[in-house]
């Protein structure tokens, strides 16, 4: 991570991240600036939050002032303004879209309007305009109910969701564009991700800022299951790392293929609760922890998950820089000094 460091600190590139007030778009705006881009933030504000785009306001002294950053409310919906903000960009990092697989089942026709349409405007605008490489969240909801594991990037399963039917298209989308345009796009298959900003209100909420805040608020905290569900969560700065390395990489063979992106860890909701609640407990002694309530799983939910990231290390360069207890434990120590 450091030599794309300081390759972005010698060269200026353009960039535009969709869904820029998003938990995982806020993010890489930020890492951007942090080194030397120009960006371009969009976002419609259906699911993204308008104090992330505040945070870096406060973050980045006088940011609205500050010519290597620009933030325009858009909807990837409309084709012209995809056009327009596409105009000039070296490097799309793709964000935006209609999250949550129970969402997905309770509203198809919103998923499949912004996923889908959203996305065929998004990467048709992008070749129009010439860019160079266009880089694009897809999901682990791919695998459908396939029971291998570690899940490699070609196992296939019956899709469980309008969610993951949606980044399915998505990727079969981009491999089209590059047979019949020629046009390059390295998708990435996320699992889990948390972190910093991930709002954990809203029944869609996942699971982690949702646990953290039920238990800094003496709520109920609910188990889907038996608590045996095992999940591969993945700590925001390698889903960041990954999105740069995706934008500029080394090897020719990297682009136009779909990568997971997660720790290759394994751990039960069970363990999960157990380590927040033990981090918490480190930072807030005095708080009375309530034990979690179970009940049945979701629709379209998995029993279990592990990514198997080798492709990624391989062509890509992706490494864990952070393990899941390592970023529990930064992401529980921040996130207590909200509730004091």
């Amino acid at each position: 991570m450091e030599k794309i460091q300081i390759e972005l600190q010698d060269n200026s590139y353009n960039w535009l991240v969709t869904g820029a007030a998003g938990f995982i778009g806020s993010h890489l705006v930020q890492f951007l600036l942090d080194n030397n881009q120009n960006v371009l933030a969009s976002d419609n504000f259906s699911t993204g939050l308008k104090k992330n785009i505040a945070f870096l306001n406060s973050y980045h002294q006088s940011l609205k002032n500050n010519s290597k950053f620009k933030f325009i409310e858009s909807d990837i919906r409309d084709y012209d303004k995809c056009l327009q903000i596409t105009d000039g960009i070296d490097f799309v990092l793709h964000q935006a879209a209609i999250g949550s697989v129970p969402r997905s089942i309770k509203d198809p026709l919103t998923s499949h309007d912004s996923n889908i349409n959203g996305f065929l405007n998004i990467i048709h605008s992008s070749k129009e305009n010439n860019v160079r490489n266009f880089v694009y969240a897809s999901s682990s909801s791919v695998y459908g109910d396939s029971e291998k594991l570690p899940k490699k990037e070609n196992h296939r399963g019956k899709l469980l969701s309008p969610y993951a039917l949606t980044k399915s298209v998505n990727e079969s989308y981009a491999m089209v564009f590059s047979e019949v345009y020629d046009f390059n796009s390295i998708g990435l298959r996320y699992f889990n991700v948390f972190g910093l900003r991930q709002d954990p209100n809203g029944q869609y909420a996942a699971v982690i800022p949702k646990w953290i805040d039920a238990i800094m608020k003496g709520d109920d905290l609910f188990i889907n299951g038996d608590g045996s569900t095992t999940r591969d969560f993945c700590y925001i700065a390698n889903a960041v790392q990954a999105n740069i390395i995706a934008a500029i990489p080394k090897k020719q063979e990297a682009l136009n293929r779909v990568y997971n992106i997660a720790a290759n860890y394994q751990i039960t909701l069970i363990e999960l609760y157990k380590i927040i609640s033990q981090n918490i407990s480190m930072n807030v002694p005095d708080l009375q922890l309530n034990p979690p309530i179970h009940r049945d799983f979701r629709p379209g939910d998995i029993l279990h998950s592990r990514a198997d990231i080798e492709l990624a290390q391989e062509l890509l360069g992706y490494e864990v820089s952070m393990s899941v207890t390592d970023g529990l434990k930064d992401l529980i120590k921040l996130e207590c000094k909200k509730y004091e």
